[in-house]
């Protein structure tokens, strides 16, 4: 249990020195937009759980406590650890589906849904729990949980057991639920087009 305590310290301060320096320093947030498209995934999940997709209310970036850290690599490690991959065809027999971990099987967007439901649970504000579509190094289209932080956006990834700033990943970033409205989507400032499959005009 020491042990453990001791690598969770370690870990906390790497983040918060990683998050306090030069370059990290300035670009601890992401640069967020104007609203953008809604995935077509996530509009048909609201449909089915229009609780989950309400206005929310608006906080400042909740404090990156040590409590808190533990809470984000704990609920990213178990929620890795409990579901097996599997695509939204193998399951439902569909190109794209959303929904929370099905018999402990999901893709990318599954298990973003169920940390971000427990991180909820542990009283983390829904307006800071994110979820965010991103383009990986292959192309591919990829989801994680952005934690909005005092100290910037960290992120919880499935293809990764560390929680790490978003700067610190491969990805290109593209568009992330809006913090006022669990429904809405705004683009992240990157320049780069959209590869997901997504709706307009559908709010």
């Amino acid at each position: 249990m020491g042990t453990t305590r001791k690598a969770l310290s370690a870990a906390f301060a790497a983040a918060v020195i990683g998050a306090l320096t030069g370059a990290a320093q300035a670009q601890a947030f992401m640069p967020t937009g104007g609203l953008s498209t809604q995935p077509v995934g996530h509009y048909e999940f609201c449909q089915r759980h229009p609780g989950e997709c309400a206005k929310t209310v608006a906080h400042r970036p909740v404090e990156l406590t040590r409590k808190l850290w533990a809470a984000m690599v704990d609920v990213n490690n178990v929620v890795n650890t409990m579901v097996t991959p599997r695509t939204d065809m193998e399951m439902w027999g569909v190109e794209e589906r959303w929904s929370y971990p099905a018999d402990g099987y999901g893709d990318c967007e599954d298990y973003v849904l169920e940390k971000r439901r427990r991180l909820m649970k542990l009283g983390v504000p829904a307006s800071n729990l994110l979820v965010t579509v991103v383009r990986q190094p292959n192309g591919d289209g990829h989801a994680v949980l952005t934690v909005n932080t005092s100290m910037g956006d960290f992120v919880l990834d499935n293809l990764e057991p560390r929680v790490l700033t978003w700067t610190e990943t491969e990805y290109t970033y593209l568009k992330r639920q809006s913090a006022k409205h669990a429904g809405m989507w705004v683009g992240v400032d990157d320049g780069r087009s959209v590869l997901v499959g997504s709706v307009s005009g559908r709010r």
